[in-house]
């Protein structure tokens, strides 16, 4: 007898029990967010599969786990990666979602946004920012723990993005929501101009690319974002106001980058010992500049073409 009324306690109590447990898992780091961190997995990721891209590696892998390690952040992990196409910025934020949540990148917790498709409109800039702040603020107060990501900064609407200066800072904990516990990923292709003559200047003469420092970038790439009216970012309080964590440069890649980034794809296809299509796509791509043919135009993107060409 004892135990039916105790089974039927649980049954009326199931549905308070629920909501403890969202309350909980919106203030904590998993539960319902299926928020289950690896970053020794993301670590491996990051330094087998990116290529030509040491600073980008020691920046995500190191800014990560040090976010992640501190169980109060006094502020989210907003890191900004800059590059030409095909350098690996896309791929990067892929790992992030793949190695935090336990569904990967099909994680509901993981919201990408593409300005060409959810923003397209300029006009339409005050409508788009009511909505963008009602859609980070419900999803946020959901799961603390959502990944926010934004491709092609370049093409967002001019002073969209501002809208997000709230959630960015350190003052914003409201009831039942932990602000400073998301992920904010901003990719463009703004800087690239920078990073591409800190890269040929440092090959001229003669030094190790792995030499090259995020010093040498980082106040140039902000300032290229701040001041270009083909910016996500241009004249943006968020760069004024120091929200984002890291501004992390992607490098051009050299032939030898995009010969692994051949191979790789190769082996993925069961093909690992096919070298001769890894020669043949590795000297049909463009390099620049002229002079010299240090850095691939496209980076690893033209790669599966080029592949299905030769194979």
């Amino acid at each position: 007898m004892l135990g039916i009324l105790y089974v039927l306690f649980l049954f009326h109590c199931k549905p308070v029990c629920c909501v403890f447990q969202k309350l909980y898992c919106s203030i904590a780091d998993s539960c319902d967010c299926d928020f289950k961190p690896s970053i020794r997995d993301l670590e491996w990721d990051l330094y087998k599969n990116v290529y030509g891209q040491h600073l980008a590696q020691d920046i995500v892998s190191e800014e990560v786990a040090r976010f992640l390690q501190n169980k109060s952040p006094d502020r989210p992990l907003v890191l900004s990666f800059h590059g030409s196409s095909g350098t690996g910025k896309t791929l990067v934020s892929s790992m992030l979602g793949n190695h935090l949540y336990g569904s990967a990148m099909s994680s509901p917790y993981v919201h990408q946004f593409v300005p060409t498709l959810h923003f397209p409109s300029p006009e339409l800039v005050k409508k788009y920012r009511e909505e963008l702040k009602s859609w980070v603020q419900g999803n946020v107060t959901e799961c603390a723990r959502s990944v926010f990501i934004f491709d092609e900064m370049e093409k967002m609407p001019s002073g969209l993005i501002d809208v997000l200066e709230p959630f960015l800072g350190p003052s914003h904990v409201v009831f039942r929501t932990n602000y400073r516990k998301a992920i904010y990923i901003f990719i463009s292709t703004t800087g690239e101009e920078v990073i591409n003559k800190v890269a040929l200047e440092n090959r001229q003469a003669g030094r190790d690319r792995e030499e090259i420092r995020l010093a040498d970038l980082e106040e140039a790439i902000a300032q290229a974002a701040y001041s270009s009216n083909m910016s996500g970012f241009y004249q943006s309080s968020i760069i004024q106001k120091n929200l984002i964590t890291c501004f992390v440069p992607f490098l051009p890649l050299s032939r030898r980058h995009i010969e692994r980034c051949a191979h790789s794809q190769l082996c993925q296809q069961g093909r690992c010992g096919r070298s001769d299509v890894v020669e043949a796509v590795g000297g049909d791509m463009i390099y620049t500049p002229i002079q010299g043919q240090y850095f691939s135009t496209t980076g690893c993107k033209a790669i599966p073409a080029k592949i299905n060409f030769f194979l």
